[in-house]
């Protein structure tokens, strides 16, 4: 098949990522690691000792879309809702730091800020613990999103609804949303979804589920290139989006345009040691590659290579346009 985009084309791309900007809409996650070491097994249950050497707090979930976004150059902002407690004030920090502007992220009280601790010892995740509250956030904060969106979309390239079912994405909030687009020029929406929640992405410019997400959502078990083309005609058809990419782990990517045939992307991974957030750096690529007029297929293979990077780091992970390059040379 004829490769989507060549080497030099990637190279050229790349370079304007800088001129982009990108607003990220989604559950915004702490990610808290425990770093250590296992040498023994508990006398109290069958379970491994951890002897923690060190801890850090890191932006996950829509969070981590915005870091992958800064650090591949780009500008972007965030809305979404954190806890009014310690955790949110960590969050804000982290944000600061980037330095995104924090106006579209709304602090609620009495709901606390998600956090996903993971306990990680030679390089393998041995447990997670989650801190969460999965309910929709209060009218008035969903409100103040909208508010923020509708005054900010004029300044972006592109959109990301980044959805790990924490609350905020909603049949009700999304429809809202489009709306809300709908009285602006029109603009890529790329969203990451959930299965069991396909009512939401209706009418998106692209979705990027996983192959277990894809499976889920369509209902296929995809085996083999026919079942994987059936389940990502299935979905584009009953979400009637414009395209599906479906993220494959080791097999890479398989994209899926209306009235195209099925594109396959094989993956430029070395080593997978960790594919926490991975999907996060798959997305931020993508929306980058369309913001600056990428067709699918270019924006895809970037982003696969983007992937191919991230898979080889441990923890939640970022990927420069700097890393990617090396790649491609």
């Amino acid at each position: 098949m004829t490769p989507a985009i060549s080497t030099a084309e990637m190279l050229q791309a790349l370079a304007r990522f800088s001129s982009a900007k990108v607003l990220v809409i989604g559950d915004i996650i702490l990610d808290h690691f425990l770093w250590g070491s296992v040498s023994r097994i508990s006398p109290e249950a069958p379970v491994p000792v951890v002897n923690v050497t060190r801890e850090t707090l890191m932006l996950g979930g829509a969070a981590n879309v915005l870091h992958n976004l800064y650090a591949l150059g780009a500008k972007a902002s965030l809305c979404g809702v954190v806890g009014d407690d310690p955790m949110g004030e960590e969050l804000l920090r982290l944000l600061a730091a980037l330095p995104s502007p924090t106006g579209g992220v709304v602090r609620v009280a009495g709901r606390p800020t998600t956090k996903k601790t993971r306990v990680i010892a030679h390089n393998q995740q041995v447990v997670r613990v989650d801190r969460e509250l999965r309910q929709e956030p209060p009218p008035e904060a969903l409100e103040r999103i909208i508010a923020q969106v509708d005054a900010q979309v004029d300044d972006f390239d592109a959109i990301i609804v980044s959805d790990y079912a924490k609350g905020l994405i909603s049949p009700d909030f999304m429809a809202r949303l489009k709306t809300c687009l709908a009285g602006h020029r029109p603009l890529p929406l790329i969203v990451d979804p959930k299965p069991g929640r396909s009512q939401c992405y209706h009418g998106v410019s692209v979705i990027t589920p996983n192959n277990l997400e894809a499976e889920q959502m369509s209902g296929i078990a995809i085996r083999d290139e026919a079942s994987l083309l059936a389940a990502a005609r299935r979905l584009l058809d009953e979400l009637d989006c414009q395209a599906m990419l479906i993220t494959r782990g080791e097999h890479g990517m398989a994209l899926l345009e209306r009235g195209k045939p099925l594109f396959t992307i094989p993956t430029v991974a070395r080593e997978v040691f960790d594919v926490t957030g991975a999907g996060d750096t798959v997305i931020a690529t993508l929306a980058l590659g369309l913001a600056i007029g990428l067709s699918f297929g270019a924006a895809a293979s970037i982003a696969n290579v983007a992937a191919g990077v991230v898979v080889g780091k441990v923890g939640t992970a970022t990927v420069s346009v700097g890393e990617i390059r090396e790649v491609l040379s």
